[in-house]
């Protein structure tokens, strides 16, 4: 205690031995010093009415209970006791004050009486004290009665006291908002209607926690009003009431009106009961969940309630049900700042409203076919949903009591100053987390002292609601296919299907099927599946395509069903279970290749220097793939073994891409060294199964020079290999002889790496060689050099900037690209007719190429600021000046735009414009082939293709942003494209 205790408590009189009882009772409050304070200014005040209530708390334990529980706990009602002293009488006694007790004394404050006009049964009064004088007369009396529903709340914090329930408090304080509002509509009547009888009927709707009589002490009370007429006056009315009991009592909220702060303050039955069948969001019929009449005619809240009802149970039928619940939520989670996530009671992860949400789901989903659950409030919704099955009884048992920890400490947050809060103190102020912990009767539990207990407390419990959080949806469902406890009720088929659907299955009885099949029999494996599953399927619910990814599990299960690890992993590594369920349920291009190549998910874990999954380098893989296949002679074999690698490193390249651990130029390096590496592969084994026929040396070398995006180190997932054959006999034999022999090679590794598999091809695209595919396949360095001298072509020339050599003869590579550096840069820039040669052949692709259907401002590849435009452009600047700047003799876009900026040819804005542009495009498709399976260049329109494409580029499920995002970087990038091609 501080060092004014001493002097406090002789001027109390509590420091002899006949007050040692009353200072123990002093020590258990929350604030020992702030109670002590808050007793000396009540004496100070009381005078000689003092010995009185000094000789009640040391004769009556309740009321020592009461009162010093509450002056340790809470500021604020410290100070109403100090501004009226005499009111300590108010907590001297056991009752609570019932709703009838709270509305005739609340009344009473402001002379009230029935209104003449009122209907049987009606809450409609008149007040005879109106204005400023009403709403002081109620805020106090207001005040007086939450401070006995308090003090009794708090009272066993300080003596052996009953607790009072978590749902009696809720259902007291909703009781006292009813009987305040009923007071305020009774001033508001007076107000505007001053004379004869008020000529509206005016019902007032709870909604939110009112409505489900699980109030707070201090929280805003929301309502909706019905009126008929619903005229002018009834809006005064309700306005007014709005006024009075937000000055007098707690924030009077409407915006859960139709139409919000928007629409029409009052409307008549007739017009909710249009808007609910017509207009209405799925989020506000589970508003309506939570309705109940409050206060005015009940006659004409009943016929809304009666009206209202029956549309909740139908919503879970709704198209966008799922989709707008989910969205919901994660908004709410959103409104959070990152800083508070972890203090946040209401809103955070594990918090409160994770509780209210899984529930109010559940009953929206199984409530139109089940009337038990047409209950309000959490609590008895839990309770419900256990005894129909719907929620394992334990886990709905569990899930109770940490929702009622979790409000405990919201209610004793907000009393310490009556502010409406529900944020934990920082975890570094200890003085603030000790109040809580005493004022939520923690106490040391010989290992912890409270503060302790209290960080365990809260820890424990937000981890119980993440963790219930999944097993209250997919735990019953699994019950029903699999019985693992076979006292516990289960789904019925039906039952289990809606659920599924609510959850985001399209399919949900194939859906059904697969979590019947996974957890089949009385394996070992079964009931591992059984146990893995609740996680599993939250994690999937989390993906666009929560149906594909369940069967892609499946199928992934049964193709490694004699992998021990496999299970055994994902039950011990939460991590890898939580990044394959997303991998499988975003992407159609990976599930094949994990069949094929299941140790990558054993990279999914981490390692203690990062995700393993980004580990290997492109140089390591290369020399991998090599060496793999150097270890056979025969072709066939060879490739196999280099294929397999690369199933391999697609399943980790995709996956990391997916998961977000490489960037768009990673992506792409990686690739591209893949393919070069196959390349490589088959080349080296076709050659050395050659000489081994032949019996003698090769006749010539042989190389393979990378063009387009390959040579430029860009590749995507889509991309196929284009490529030049180039030849160069050895001194002494026939050109004929090595060129056929060259054909011969190149025709067989086109074959090898092109045969038909379930693999993404291998396709060796020639196209790009001299003559087009009219030319012959390979040719000597003499013959490219020849052509290139004579005959080139401007798309030719311009096809030469991304030469690079990729396999084969590193000499011979090297030595024809110093032979096509005077083509590609030649003295002096592209002549003034290549350029314009040029700018005809972009402006013809640009009106003929696109594929008839395409949208152009969403086609990746030749849509307005797509690849095309971008790598022209580059392209265009790099013939016009690469021969006066050396660092434009570079094959890559993204490093040549470096180069453009740091050579001032472009405005650096102009450069990030471009360069935006084309990682934009080149991440949308490449999330188009892992969302697709297939390659393909356009964007689709809204639905489950485009929200995985936004998913995996970083947008989560906000397609409409990733797509508003591309349109405008493409569209200023094109702008920058335009004014290089209409001439400089």
């Amino acid at each position: 205690m501080e060092s004014t205790a001493a002097d406090e408590l002789r001027q109390l009189g509590w420091s002899d031995d006949e007050s040692i009882e009353l200072l123990w009772s002093l020590s258990r409050a929350a604030s020992a010093d702030l109670a002590l304070r808050t007793l000396v200014r009540i004496k100070d005040g009381l005078g000689a009415g003092w010995p009185e209530l000094d000789q009640a708390l040391r004769k009556n334990k309740s009321l020592r209970g009461r009162l010093l529980g509450l002056i340790g706990a809470s500021a604020a009602f410290g100070d109403h006791l100090v501004a009226d002293p005499a009111s300590w009488r108010l907590l001297d006694g056991t009752e609570l004050p019932t709703k009838e007790q709270a509305t005739a004394a609340l009344l009473d404050v402001v002379g009230a009486v029935l209104d003449e006009g009122a209907t049987e049964g009606s809450q409609t009064y008149r007040a005879s004290i109106t204005g400023p004088e009403a709403v002081v007369a109620l805020r106090k009396q207001y005040k007086d009665l939450l401070m006995s529903v308090a003090a009794a709340d708090l009272a066993a914090t300080v003596e052996n006291e009953p607790v009072v329930p978590y749902q009696t408090i809720g259902q007291l304080l909703s009781d006292l908002a009813d009987a305040a509002l009923t007071a305020a509509l009774a001033v508001a009547i007076a107000t505007v209607c001053p004379e004869g009888s008020c000529p509206i009927r005016l019902a007032v709707i709870a909604m939110g926690k009112c409505g489900a009589r699980e109030l707070n002490y201090v929280s805003d009370v929301d309502v909706v009003f019905v009126a008929e007429p619903a005229d002018a006056m009834a809006s005064r009315v309700a306005g007014e009431l709005m006024r009075i009991g937000t000055s007098a009592f707690f924030e009077v909220d409407a915006a859960l009106r139709p139409e919000g702060k928007r629409g029409e303050l009052v409307r008549s039955l007739d017009s909710h009961i249009a808007y609910y069948k017509r207009w209405a969001k799925t989020w506000e019929f589970q508003a309506l969940l939570k309705s109940r009449p409050m206060t005015g005619d009940m006659e004409l809240g009943r016929q809304y309630a009666d009206a209202m009802h029956p549309m909740v149970w139908i919503a879970s039928e709704r198209e966008d049900f799922v989709p707008e619940v989910q969205a919901m939520r994660r908004r709410v989670e959103e409104t959070v700042p990152p800083e508070l996530r972890e203090r946040e009671l209401k809103l955070g992860r594990g918090s409160l409203r994770d509780v209210e949400f899984a529930v109010q789901l559940l009953q929206l989903v199984h409530g139109r076919a089940d009337n038990s659950l047409h209950v309000q409030s959490t609590v008895d919704a839990l309770t419900a949903l256990a005894a129909g099955g719907y929620v394992g009884r334990d886990d709905a048992a569990n899930l109770t009591a940490s929702y009622e920890f979790l409000r405990l400490l919201e209610h004793r947050l907000q009393l310490q100053k009556l502010k409406r809060t529900h944020t934990l103190p920082p975890p570094d102020d200890e003085d603030a987390l000790r109040w809580l912990a005493r004022a939520a009767h923690m106490r040391p539990d010989g290992r912890l002292d409270a503060l302790g207990v209290l960080r365990a407390e809260v820890k424990r419990n937000s981890h119980r609601i993440r963790r219930l959080h999944s097993k209250l949806f997919y735990r019953p469902l699994l019950e029903s296919v699999a019985r693992m406890d076979k006292e516990t009720l289960v789904l019925g088929p039906e039952a289990a299907v809606r659920q599924l659907a609510a959850l985001g299955y399209t399919a949900p009885e194939h859906a059904l099927g697969h979590l019947t099949a996974l957890t089949s029999g009385a394996s070992r494996k079964g009931r591992i599946q059984a146990l893995l599953l609740p996680n599993l399927l939250e994690c999937l619910g989390d993906t666009p395509d929560p149906d594909a990814g369940l069967l892609a599990y499946r199928r992934l299960s049964d193709a490694l069903v004699d992998k021990t690890w496999f299970l055994r992993i994902l039950r011990d590594e939460a991590a890898v279970a939580e990044r394959l369920m997303t991998v499988l349920g975003s992407s159609a291009y990976l599930p094949d290749l994990l069949i094929k190549a299941p140790d990558v998910i054993r990279l999914f874990a981490d390692s203690p220097s990062g995700p393993r999954l980004v580990e290997p380098q492109p140089e390591d893989v290369s020399r991998g793939i090599l060496t793999a296949s150097g270890r056979y002679d025969d072709p066939q074999r060879a490739i196999a073994a280099a294929r397999s690698l690369r199933r391999h490193e697609l399943a980790r390249i995709a996956s990391a891409d997916i998961l977000g651990m490489l960037d768009v130029r990673a992506v792409c390096k990686a690739l591209s060294s893949v393919w070069a590496a196959v390349l490589n592969a088959a080349l080296s084994a076709v050659i050395k199964a050659s000489v081994a026929e032949l019996g003698t040396p090769a006749p010539a070398s042989f190389a393979v020079i990378g063009m387009g995006r390959l040579g430029g180190g860009e590749l995507g997932y889509g991309s196929d290999a284009d490529v030049l054959f180039v030849c160069e006999p050895y001194d002494g034999v026939d050109e004929i002889i090595a060129v056929k022999w060259a054909n011969t090679v190149a025709d067989r590794v086109r074959k090898l790496l092109g045969a038909p598999s379930t693999d993404p091809p291998l396709e060796v695209d020639t196209g790009l060689r001299p003559e087009g595919r009219n030319g012959p396949v390979v040719r000597t360095l003499a013959s490219y050099e020849a052509y290139y001298e004579k005959w080139a072509q401007a798309w030719e020339i311009q096809a030469l900037l991304r030469a690079h050599p990729v396999a084969g003869d590193p000499d011979l590579g090297l030595r024809f690209l110093h032979m096509i550096d005077k083509t590609r840069y030649p003295e002096g820039g592209v002549s003034d007719a290549a350029v314009r040669e040029i700018r005809r052949i972009k402006a013809r692709i640009d009106s003929e190429r696109l594929p008839r259907g395409a949208d152009p401002a969403t086609h990746t590849k030749l849509g307005r600021g797509g690849l095309a435009d971008i790598e022209w452009t580059v392209q265009l600047l790099q013939l016009r000046h690469a021969d006066q700047i050396q660092s434009l003799h570079n094959t890559s876009t993204l490093e040549t735009l470096d180069a453009i900026g740091a050579a001032e040819l472009l405005s650096e804005a102009d450069v990030d414009l471009l360069r935006d542009a084309w990682i934009t495009a080149t991440k949308a498709r490449n999330c188009l082939v892992l969302v697709r399976g297939k390659p393909t260049d356009q964007l689709p329109g809204p639905g489950r293709v485009l929200a995985g494409v936004a998913q995996i580029a970083g947008y989560g499920d906000d397609a409409g942003e990733f797509l508003d995002n591309y349109l405008r970087i493409t569209r200023r990038a094109k702008a920058v494209v335009e004014r290089v091609f209409g001439g400089e």
